[in-house]
């Protein structure tokens, strides 16, 4: 009994603070969206087009950072500090470096990159402007990422949590004032917004680092003449990254299958996406404490524990996502109301959220097998495989089908292309119960 409740306390130390900060970071992107929505199109065009852009550092920094919790996680449950600081100064390092060539690139030639985008002399000339400063949070983005990782990996997922608290009023105070010159500062509009950004990504770094030292003694053993497994790292890494992209791309081809079915869905779409952004906030908790306890069992080899600990995360998972799905059936009807759109797309929103009920519960499942459990063993081509063959090989076909074979409305195309989803979890649940996946990092 003891056992159990203590198995609880650390699900509850990393996943609750890890879904409240995800949740928080989810509500006050949707402030800055309404902020900047006052500017005109072509500020809110111009943001879009640099985020566009931006998303690659995020989604490497973001494998990158993916990779640090599993060596961390492992070599923790190991009681080797040594490979633990080694791991986390090598991935900083990384992080660092992709952030320093990102940031030189952004600063030199941003008109060409936005360029590549869209030909409006206007809108390029913001983009590049906002690229060049938004460009300056991709250091302190990659410090805090692998920060974060350390901090989750020893169970103080509270702090991440704190920093993204500060950081996000912060930023969001600071854009009322300099997006539309409040207290005497000038109305900068699109560069207000990301001069907001980067100086409250450095109180992030700022405030994690000064919460990680007070625990810097695990990174005090010296690593000296200790080897870096350099073939082993790229292994899990490589994997990450083609997945992360491939996910990415999908996520366009998503979009442009929308796009295509007329002004009124691509609208009904978007309303839809604070849903999805706040429920898998709610839950991205799990799939993270999933990735540091489990990865942290394996280290131990303590095998049998690590399936029964699985089986147990996510059927809490299931749980709590049959429950926000009822939810956002019994609530949809209002959420619609709340946005100023025609009747028809309000309709069309309220049948997707329908759709999306239906199958949140095997996206959350899979943000849990693939997002937490099934790397923790480092076999991340699993992972990459299964993501690979649910996006490209199920997802984008069944939509165009839909879509463009079919003619059907935009409800249908959305409820067939999420089957991918049923499929990914079909999937992963046959390599969980082979435990190929479960093995201790060396």
């Amino acid at each position: 009994m003891k056992q159990k409740d203590s198995f609880i306390s650390s699900v509850c130390a990393i996943a609750i603070p890890a879904a409240l900060q995800s949740m928080l970071q989810s509500s006050f992107g949707i402030a800055d969206q309404i902020m900047i929505g006052q500017m005109g199109t072509v500020p809110v065009a111009a943001v879009g087009l640099a985020g566009k852009f931006t998303m690659l550092f995020n989604v490497v920094v973001a494998a990158i950072g993916a990779v640090a919790g599993i060596m961390i996680s492992q070599y923790l449950g190991q009681k080797s500090k040594e490979t633990v600081r080694l791991s986390f100064f090598v991935n900083l390092g990384m992080g660092s470096i992709l952030a320093a060539v990102l940031t030189a690139v952004c600063l030199l030639i941003p008109r060409r990159i936005m360029g590549l985008y869209i030909s409006d002399l206007e809108t390029v000339t913001q983009a590049a402007r906002y690229l060049q400063i938004i460009s300056l949070t991709f250091l302190p983005i990659a410090v805090s990422t692998m920060l974060a990782a350390l901090l989750r990996c020893m169970e103080k997922a509270v702090y991440p949590l704190y920093a993204s608290i500060a950081a996000s009023l912060f930023n969001t105070g600071l854009n009322y004032l300099l997006i539309f010159g409040k207290l005497g500062f000038p109305a900068l509009g699109a560069e207000g917004a990301a001069i907001a950004t980067v100086a409250s990504q450095l109180v992030n770094m700022l405030l994690m680092l000064a919460f990680f030292w007070k625990y810097r003694t695990v990174l005090s053993a010296s690593s000296h003449g200790q080897r870096f497994p350099w073939g082993q790292y790229g292994a899990m890494l490589l994997p990450l990254l083609i997945c992360e992209g491939a996910w990415s791309l999908g996520e366009n081809a998503y979009a442009a299958i929308y796009g295509h079915l007329g002004a009124q869905s691509s609208a009904a779409i978007t309303l839809i996406n604070p849903v999805q952004g706040m429920m898998t906030g709610a839950l991205c908790g799990i799939a993270q404490a999933a990735g540091v306890l489990i990865g942290k069992q394996l280290g131990k080899e303590e095998y049998e524990n690590a399936y029964g600990s699985s089986k147990k995360l996510m059927f809490y998972g299931f749980v709590c996502s049959v429950i926000i799905s009822v939810l956002i059936v019994a609530f949809s009807p209002v959420y619609v109301k709340l946005y100023r759109v025609e009747p028809e797309v309000r309709q069309l929103t309220h049948q997707i959220l329908l759709a999306y009920a239906v199958v949140a519960p095997f996206k959350v499942q899979n943000m849990i097998l693939g997002g937490g459990i099934l790397r923790s063993g480092g076999k991340t081509n699993y992972v990459m495989y299964i993501d690979l063959i649910g996006t490209w090989g199920i997802g984008v076909p069944l939509g165009l089908l839909a879509a463009h074979g079919l003619g059907l409305p935009i409800y249908w195309v959305y409820f067939l292309l999420s089957l991918e989803e049923c499929v990914r979890y079909a999937i992963s649940l046959a390599v969980f119960r082979r435990r190929n996946w479960m093995r201790r990092i060396s």
